[in-house]
């Protein structure tokens, strides 16, 4: 399905409310990507919302010794996040975060969901989790879109980021050896089934 495709399906389904799309998939399956083609396929009145925003801070994460499993399931805000969820379905405007790749940083209040923005593209690798806490998002998605792409594609990707932010090839292959490649198999193996699949690669 083209990103045309998926936004005809969101205008469908969308009521005169605020309708929240779930965009979930692994790592590197190009759900940040994806999720802007689909806002501005719909126009006016769309918005992404990146679940990134919600990663603990590198300094945290060495703190609880995670440092090493960053993007892993515990190592986001879930608590935070669902509240944002809760917030975008009563709340006209909204502040969000949006984390800083390069910086490695997330960045609080670095955008507004304005009253205007009623169809929102939501776009995280847990979004479809089907383990506690993630699973209590279940009810504050309208629909849900899963990104299926083969993981050798994944893995070209992920080698292909991590050079564009500064790793050498044997640093790249080694977290996603250790890190990536756990959290692709652990998000395919744990997510429940989503109401549309995009095959995006």
């Amino acid at each position: 399905m083209t990103p045309d495709g998926l936004a005809e399906v969101i205008r469908t389904r969308a009521g005169t409310g605020r309708f929240l799309t779930a965009l979930a998939g692994p790592p590197g399956a190009g759900k940040s990507t994806l999720a802007a083609a689909v806002v501005a396929a719909l126009g006016p009145g769309a918005k992404a919302v990146p679940m990134d925003g919600f990663h603990y801070d590198d300094a945290v994460l060495l703190a609880r010794g995670a440092r090493d499993r960053k993007g892993a399931p515990d190592t986001f805000d879930v608590a935070g996040f669902l509240h944002l969820l809760r917030r975008l379905r009563t709340e006209d405007e909204v502040a969000i975060p949006l984390f800083d790749r390069a910086l490695e940083i997330s960045r609080a209040g670095a955008d507004i969901v304005t009253p205007q923005d009623r169809l929102l593209v939501v776009e995280g690798n847990y979004l479809l989790f089907n383990e506690p806490p993630w699973d209590l998002s279940a009810p504050l998605f309208d629909l849900t879109v899963w990104i299926d792409v083969p993981e050798a594609e994944l893995d070209r990707r992920l080698l292909a980021r991590w050079a564009h932010y500064g790793k050498t090839p044997e640093q790249a292959r080694a977290w996603i050896d250790g890190n990536d490649l756990p959290n692709i198999r652990r998000v395919v193996q744990g997510s429940r089934d989503a109401d549309v699949v995009v095959r995006w690669g």
